[in-house]
């Protein structure tokens, strides 16, 4: 069996899940070198995982490593210039959500790989996570009828990492970091479905003092044929992370619950380890998640895009999607901005999709 070559940027939580689901679920990849911008960061996550080397310059990683693939685990702000260098040097690339800052960065992304005939794989786990793959595969067996209306939502307290909550650096709140999960899912299951129209609500009501950025949105898509989609975003929701899904039919209805429907139920008086993502106590009631990255969708996200590799085939999520999810969020930030609704195709050109919303 051929082993891929990967060399992982970025060394925080997004990184540690790849990690994890890499070296459980998918031994066709072999993580060759690791980047972070910190120095003593790369070097300690290099040694937690056992990756052989460890970088701080992405320039002397590519000059440096024999590798085939990059995955691009980095700010927001910082995709745009890895996919570039990653391009120019040949080599395939995996990247984390959202795609890219604005759409012009898209562009110039998309542009940049299909000169280099590199595959541009973008990382939408819902699109792999088994409850929601077998929720889709229930619609394509006509379980519920013709589809008129998908939800979806995923909702936390707030982000692990700072770079989050500046909007310089993400582009946006909780709409550019999790919004988009719940738009590509719908894409996803109509199909590539065109998109006709966005409308938007956003507010900021927990973490005032430390963003500018929305903490809590709902947003509203029609798409063609008559569906419409609903997302709702939050990072001021306590009590752990939620995410779910539901599909309404002209024959029926499904609900697949990733989080809280895939824990384990438990009550401690002093409380214990790890219950799932951004729960701050155990102690009471709680909600135990078991296999989080593999329910979540990840080893089978990126073992397809090694596969891909391997095979050289299409993968089956790529930066055009990710640049049709952003122009989407680039209406949902102007509609809730301007209070009415925003007609697609939109692409207006601005630093950072939140300032539609900042400055109207």
């Amino acid at each position: 069996m051929r082993q891929v070559k990967v060399a992982l940027l970025g060394a925080g939580f997004i990184a540690d899940i790849h990690m994890e689901s890499y070296s459980r679920f998918v031994p066709e990849a072999e993580i060759v070198a690791v980047y972070a911008r910190n120095a003593e960061k790369a070097q300690a996550f290099a040694a937690k995982h056992h990756i052989a080397r460890s970088f701080s310059s992405i320039d002397e990683l590519i000059k440096n490593v024999d590798f085939d693939v990059v995955d691009i685990c980095l700010p927001n702000f910082l995709h745009k210039e890895a996919t570039l260098k990653a391009a120019a040097a040949g080599k395939h690339i995996i990247i984390e959500k959202p795609l890219a800052v604005t759409l012009e960065e898209a562009d110039e992304m998309i542009a940049a790989c299909e000169k280099a005939n590199v595959k541009l794989m973008y990382a939408e786990e819902l699109c792999f996570a088994p409850k929601y793959e077998r929720a889709r595969a229930l619609v394509e067996e006509g379980g519920v009828g013709d589809i008129y209306m998908l939800k979806q939502s995923e909702k936390h307290s707030g982000p692990h990492s700072d770079w989050f909550y500046d909007v310089n650096q993400s582009g946006g709140g909780v709409l550019m970091d999790m919004g988009c999960h719940g738009i590509e899912w719908f894409r996803w299951m109509l199909k590539n479905r065109k998109a006709l129209s966005v409308t938007a609500s956003m507010s900021t009501v927990f973490h005032k003092e430390r963003t500018k950025g929305e903490d809590n949105s709902i947003i509203i898509i029609e798409f063609e044929g008559g569906v419409t989609g609903v997302v709702e975003n939050s990072w001021a929701k306590h009590g752990g992370m939620d995410d779910r899904s539901e599909i309404y039919g002209t024959g029926g209805v499904a609900y697949a619950d990733l989080f809280i429907g895939n824990s384990v139920l438990a009550y401690s008086r002093n409380g214990y380890g790890y219950a799932m993502e951004k729960t701050d106590t155990t102690v009471g009631w709680s909600f135990c998640i078991f296999e989080e990255a593999f329910n979540q969708g990840y080893p089978q996200e990126l073992k397809h895009f090694i596969d891909c590799v391997i095979h050289d085939r299409e993968p089956l999520v790529t930066g055009k999607d990710g640049r049709a999810v952003l122009e989407i969020i680039y209406a949902a930030y102007a509609s809730a901005g301007q209070g009415k609704k925003i007609m697609l195709p939109f692409a207006p050109k601005v630093e950072k999709p939140i300032d539609l919303w900042l400055n109207p």
